[in-house]
């Protein structure tokens, strides 16, 4: 049953990724950035609400209070999440009150139809391969997105990990964030329990996001803060999936 529903499940985005992708492209010939956000946000919301219902993937959300409410929409953070499969790149700009810029590869913007109406909002593509010159990148394009009020979220870890396991964190998300100078907020998320790394096979059950306080980063070692989110989330994703760390 898993593999049937999770075929199903692969089926419907690809159904409606290409009428969805087609009509922002020709959309973002009229609309502002932010409404092209919204529009492909609304396809994020068809993906993974999909997912709950043919897979039974379901979700609960701590802590959305730590971050700025809808109205403060002058109210920029960045976003450092723990990344495991493939669903929190979906849930997140689903979930979240407020705009959102990925930091992530370049080579996404070539799948056809999901990459190209992701060219067309303003977020942060990079080439892993120029390791300077994508820093760089990094640093003007995500203070230019938060002196907006846009939240910019970045994988601490640099790619998806396996469940129970945690990656090298590196330092770049809380350097972006005190070169902003804005809070960088913590985010531990259970997702591998349900949609696997490098998987296409989706399990029911109940993926938890927990968002943490946000820590300030004006005035403080990026290395010193980075171990701090590094130590949260990694202590939160034992508390919120325990049977993964035995």
């Amino acid at each position: 049953m898993i593999y049937l529903r999770s075929f199903l499940f692969v089926l419907w985005l690809i159904v409606t990724v290409i009428p969805w992708a087609l009509a922002v492209l020709l959309a973002s010939l009229v609309l502002n950035s932010t409404q092209v956000y919204w529009m492909c946000a609304g396809w994020l919301k068809v993906a993974v609400h999909g997912a709950r219902v043919i897979c039974g993937v379901r979700w609960r959300v701590h802590g959305m209070e730590n971050v700025p409410s809808a109205a403060d929409a002058n109210a920029a953070v960045l976003l450092a999440a723990k990344h495991q499969s493939t669903w929190e790149t979906f849930a997140f700009p689903a979930l979240m009150p407020h705009p959102l810029a990925y930091v992530f590869k370049r080579e996404l913007l070539y799948v056809p139809f999901f990459g190209w109406a992701m060219s067309r909002m303003d977020m942060v593509h990079i080439d892993r391969g120029r390791r300077a010159e994508a820093w760089s990148k990094v640093l003007s394009q995500g203070k230019r997105l938060a002196a907006k009020g846009v939240w910019v979220i970045m994988f601490p870890e640099g790619t998806r990990v396996e469940r129970g396991e945690a990656g090298e964190y590196k330092s770049g998300a809380s350097r972006l964030a005190a070169a902003a100078g804005i809070p960088i907020v913590p985010i531990a998320a259970s997702s591998a329990k349900c949609w696997p790394r490098k998987s296409w096979l989706l399990r029911p059950g109940v993926i938890d996001v927990s968002i943490g306080a946000p820590m300030a980063t004006v005035g403080r070692e990026p290395t010193a803060v980075m171990k701090d989110v590094e130590a949260w989330i990694e202590a939160e994703m034992r508390r919120i999936d325990p049977d993964a760390y035995r």
